[in-house]
């Protein structure tokens, strides 16, 4: 990307506010249960947030078929700028169960340097060569699905007034300065006989269209964030969440953004990569249906909460390979 690794710290958590809220609609898109500080002893302070991403209606009808109406992956990050790490999880224990899932995860590092994507070794040892595809991603000229394009957002035209830095002509990469690398370290798991390979290139897809469209974005929306303070961005994050939250309708927007470093131990994440502990309760959707009469009349339905204007005034990515694979922006 045309930016510093400084700027962007500013940039990310603009870009996920507002690109979360652009692509959250009733009933489906990511929904932020908590966003506070978090100190860890081996990279020291940083943020925590826990975010639950209702995707069903975008899901493929084969996956729809298999998964429950109401579903939801369970987003928990550690944000060590400029380290990051983010597991997803499902929302109840892998057992007996939840029988209609399979064992599914996916663990994603992300990493910035001040280069043109470079780092062979950014992530060290982590990465066996046997087990890792590595992609590297254009901003400006990876064709995206078309439903997500936008002239305003089409590099090879923007041009940033605050910044002077664009139009993003070919060989950019090369010429371009200042310009900084998002590296993505993705590991997924997905264990299911007959639809391993199937759900492995869905997600590969999807991770690569977003991480593509969300760094568009975080350069496109650049004018908009560059003059930001940390403290600016954080209450415009607050109150994007507040409307996002609102928008999907599927819990009352209740954010806590807390001012005070928690102890690592509040969070239960370990010192370098921390797992996600799931759920001991099943939810909901789990539990013995109750007997009940069978309805004659239609479906039911549910009304959700109209967020009024507060879409406007918000005009609120995106993930990865498999199998470990770092892949420079």
């Amino acid at each position: 990307m045309p930016l510093t690794v400084e700027e962007y710290r500013i940039g990310q958590l603009y870009m996920i506010s507002k690109h979360s809220h652009e692509q959250s609609e009733r009933g489906e898109g990511v929904e932020v249960v908590q966003n506070e500080p978090y100190q860890d002893p081996e990279h020291g302070s940083g943020q925590f947030t826990e975010k639950r991403i209702y995707l069903n209606n975008k899901l493929p009808s084969w996956a729809r078929a298999v998964v429950p109406k109401i579903f939801y992956l369970t987003e928990k990050a550690w944000n060590y700028y400029p380290f990051l790490i983010v597991p997803l999880s499902l929302p109840c224990p892998l057992s007996p169960q939840c029988s209609f899932l399979p064992k599914f995860s996916i663990h994603i590092e992300s990493k910035y340097e001040d280069n043109k994507g470079s780092n062979d070794n950014i992530f060290g040892a982590e990465l066996r060569d046997e087990e890792t595809e590595v992609w590297f991603v254009d901003i400006a000229y990876d064709e995206i699905p078309e439903r997500h394009y936008k002239e305003s957002e089409d590099l090879r035209c923007f041009k940033s007034k605050k910044t002077d830095r664009g139009v993003l002509q070919e060989g950019w990469i090369n010429s371009q300065d200042p310009i900084m690398c998002s590296y993505k370290l993705v590991t997924v798991k997905f264990e299911v006989w007959g639809l391993q390979s199937r759900v492995e290139q869905f997600v590969h897809k999807v991770i690569r269209d977003v991480l593509l469209l969300g760094h568009r974005q975080a350069f496109a929306w650049v004018d908009e964030w560059i003059d930001m303070t940390m403290e600016e961005v954080r209450e415009y994050e607050r109150a994007t969440q507040e409307a996002t939250n609102l928008k999907i309708g599927t819990f009352p927007p209740s954010i806590s953004i807390s001012e005070t470093p928690l102890p690592s131990c509040a969070r239960g994440g370990p010192n370098s990569a921390p797992s996600t502990p799931l759920s001991t309760e099943a939810p909901e959707f789990l539990a013995v249906p109750k007997e009940r009469p069978r309805k004659k009349s239609a479906p039911e339905t549910l009304t959700l909460p109209d967020p009024g204007r507060r879409d406007s005034i918000f005009k609120l990515p995106g993930f990865f390979s498999w199998n470990s694979s770092p892949q420079p922006e």
